[in-house]
């Protein structure tokens, strides 16, 4: 996913300027899998995973689950080494599937790992708002007054109805409740919104957005829906019963939802890039240089 790239004056409050403002430095994430899963995954809720998610979960981009934590961490600052110095600082993201859906134990082990690396600064944890115990928010909140911890909420859309077509297996407001426990303890929130979803419309997605500011998240990841090998929609796209946003089309999208935003709302990613081995549909994001001139001309 693009999460460096917001290097130019832009009309929101960046990820990058942010990262700027609070660390000091400019930050990368070093992207780190556990072995979880889901809980729409493994029959708890449901069997399958949401309609859009590959066998892979989110993580696509991520190490291997069987090696370490700070081996993760070292393999990823090591790909990055041409683009960083001494000074930058790096944030363990726990980025496949669904973090929060193990033992509290584990999950705080495995932070603490990556809280004890020299160069992480913060952590990053990737969830589903109906994955996180009373128990598990007081263990986050420990952490946070020692390293700062980002909560990231897939919430993709506020509408129940189209959340129930793509099999997120919870509602909404387990989302609001579940925002305003985290932010109790003082943990910072970050919510994942996607638009084209199957049966949504732009009013419904300018909605989402809305729900989003209204629960008073602290910063805020839109992407495009991708259709991917392997998965539910792959199906329907291949039935014509699925369409995908052109470029022009999605950011129009974009461009109203960045009105809705306060001005102190994070904007951690304007879309996304799907993996090349299995992404079928929108092709418009293999061009990522493209994609980012386009950025760049339209919203700076």
């Amino acid at each position: 996913m693009w999460e460096t790239w917001f290097g130019i004056e832009m009309r929101y409050y960046s990820a990058n300027d942010y990262y700027k403002d609070r660390f000091g430095c400019k930050m990368y994430k070093a992207a780190i899998s556990l072995p979880v899963t889901c809980p729409n995954r493994d029959g708890s809720k449901g069997v399958g995973g949401c309609a859009f998610c590959s066998g892979e979960g989110s993580g696509e981009f991520a190490s291997l689950c069987n090696i370490s934590v700070v081996n993760q961490i070292d393999l990823a600052i090591d790909k990055l080494k041409t683009k960083t110095d001494e000074g930058t600082g790096f944030i363990a993201y726990f980025q496949s599937f669904t973090n929060t859906y193990c033992e509290v134990g584990f999950l705080e082990d495995a932070i603490s790992q990556a809280v004890n690396h020299p160069r992480v600064r913060a952590i990053s944890i990737a969830t589903r708002p109906d994955c996180i115990s009373d128990k598990m928010i007081k263990m986050l909140s420990r952490i946070n007054k020692i390293c700062p911890i980002f909560v990231e909420l897939g919430l993709q859309t506020s509408n129940d109805e189209i959340a129930y077509r793509f099999n997120r297996c919870f509602f909404t407001q387990e989302y609001d409740d579940t925002i305003i426990q985290l932010k109790e303890e003082g943990i910072n929130v970050i919510t994942h919104v996607i638009f084209g979803l199957e049966g949504d419309t732009i009013e419904g997605m300018l909605d989402t957005v809305n729900h989003v500011v209204e629960c008073k998240s602290d910063g805020i990841k839109f992407t495009c829906l991708f259709v991917l090998k392997g998965t539910r929609y792959e199906e329907l796209y291949n039935e014509g019963k699925l369409s995908v946003l052109e470029m022009q089309e999605y950011f129009d999208i974009v461009d109203k939802a960045l009105e809705l935003l306060p001005k102190d709302m994070v904007v951690h990613r304007l879309t996304g890039d799907g993996p090349k081995s299995s992404l079928i549909a929108p092709m418009w994001t293999w061009n990522k240089r493209n994609v980012v001139n386009y950025i760049n001309k339209r919203f700076k």
